[in-house]
């Protein structure tokens, strides 16, 4: 998630007043690495920009204080806490971004051992212990190896620089419906709207113990605090804040380590040509996972659904966007995904196909209606009322943030289905979602950074 720092500075080099700064990148102020070298078999390059960003677990340059305070003191593993691929469009006008689950399982290239010199046959691994055995020349191998996408540029990411530059930009906005709270890394956020200093984003990004999905949903949270980024770089008090673009550029280069052919021609001419872009102009989504397989010596992995994330990197290579031409509208966001939420609807009016109409909208927006709507058995209802067993008092919030307007009403004893007696003032459903719905790990779905950053 570290990468999130590197394609800030990208948008932030649009504003053209950067250019000193971004400059330095070829005198010496980024370090480099060379991951290319010798590379021999590449897949053949597409349409469009590939960048691969890695954030690694390196944590040197952190304080006793700081690693004390957000859980930080175990030793590294000197791997990749984080990889994604971002694929920045031919006409630089969308960002593709695609995160690898670090426990998926992959096929180690044949390799030389980086430090010891000795020669590795090809075997099984998690994809993040590429790093460890091999450094940037394996992880971009394993990479190509797994995805067939040539990488055109590289960069990595550590804590410390991940930490300054979420300072820098004076805190990024994040909103849950519910209490995330991870023993492990010290995260513990109630419901609502919170704006995370660096530490905090650190926490954020790193849980993986708030519930079932782990990984999986950790790399939600790291997508949506990406495009939350992305929003709070492209606005206006950074853009034109020279003091803050300068800060926030100097933290990212302090730490940022990336290949010698991405420098500040083509830091500037990329940035030049997304001087539009925004939240919306990003997508994200995460490869599919078909299942999962204990590995001896290795742990459990995971196993990506070939069909599902080929269609991703076809549409990387042939530079298509990844959702749908039509934009998903907005949806509010909830508690409880409706697809876990049972509906019967009534008709509270005297008006003919009311409740087949309300039933249909409620069912094309996720909810499970009966589809069998009757009357209810007052005809003069004003108000949409959604009546509820209080043991689903959670359930019922999502439905009537679907139904704005309409009133909530326990009934002790209803059981789990919800009922909706549809009143004379119903226009239309409004779309809500749950915050861990829309990249489910056995499905392809991918999501526009303005809809997942705080409304």
């Amino acid at each position: 998630m570290r990468a999130v720092t590197t394609l800030s500075v990208v948008v932030l080099a649009s504003a053209g007043i950067g250019h000193a700064l971004v400059t330095s990148m070829d005198k010496g102020v980024i370090e480099r690495v060379d991951p290319f070298k010798d590379m021999k078999n590449r897949p053949a390059p597409g349409h469009g920009m590939n960048l691969l960003l890695v954030g690694t677990d390196e944590r040197d340059k952190l304080s006793w204080e700081d690693k004390a305070k957000y859980r930080l003191g175990g030793a590294p593993c000197h791997c990749t806490d984080t990889i994604m691929i971002v694929h920045i469009s031919q006409d630089r006008k969308r960002a593709s971004i695609v995160s690898l689950p670090r426990d998926s399982y992959a096929e180690m290239p044949a390799h030389f051992d980086e430090t010891t010199g000795e020669k590795h046959h090809s075997h099984p691994v998690k994809i993040n212990a590429a790093y460890a055995e091999g450094g940037p020349q394996l992880t971009v191998r394993t990479v190509e190896h797994m995805t067939h996408l040539k990488i055109d540029h590289y960069v990595e990411v550590d804590f410390t620089s991940f930490m300054k530059t979420v300072d820098a930009l004076g805190g990024v906005q994040i909103c849950t419906t519910k209490r995330l709270r991870d023993s492990h890394t010290g995260l513990d956020l109630s419901p609502g709207t919170h704006t995370l200093d660096g530490g905090e984003a650190l926490q954020y990004v790193r849980s993986r113990y708030i519930d079932a999905a782990s990984d999986l949903s950790r790399m939600q949270r790291q997508q949506r605090f990406l495009a939350a980024v992305i929003a709070k770089a492209t606005s206006s008090d950074i853009l034109l804040n020279p003091v803050k673009f300068r800060d926030v550029s100097r933290a990212v280069l302090d730490s940022v380590r990336a290949d010698k052919g991405f420098g500040a021609n083509e830091m500037l001419a990329l940035g030049h040509a997304m001087r539009r872009f925004s939240p919306k102009s990003s997508e994200f989504t995460t490869v599919p996972v078909g299942g999962s397989e204990q590995l001896k010596g290795v742990g459990s992995t995971l196993k990506w659904d070939t069909a599902k994330s080929e269609k991703i990197f076809e549409a990387l290579r042939e530079d298509k966007p990844l959702t749908a031409p039509r934009a998903k509208p907005r949806a509010t966001l909830v508690d409880v995904a409706p697809q876990q939420i049972r509906v019967q609807v009534e008709n509270g009016t005297t008006l003919s196909g009311l409740g087949r109409r309300v039933d249909s909208a409620l069912r094309a927006t996720g909810f499970v209606t009966t589809k069998a709507p009757v009357n209810a058995e007052r005809r003069t209802v004003k108000r949409t009322i959604v009546t509820y067993d209080p043991r689903w008092d959670r359930s019922a919030k999502t439905l009537a943030a679907a139904l704005p307007g309409s009133e909530l009403r326990p009934v002790k004893g209803q059981g789990s289905l919800l009922k909706v007696i549809a009143g004379a003032d119903f226009k239309q459903v409004k779309p809500v979602r749950a915050e861990e719905e829309e990249l489910q790990p056995d499905k392809f779905s991918a999501v526009t950074g303005d809809q997942v950053v705080c409304p």
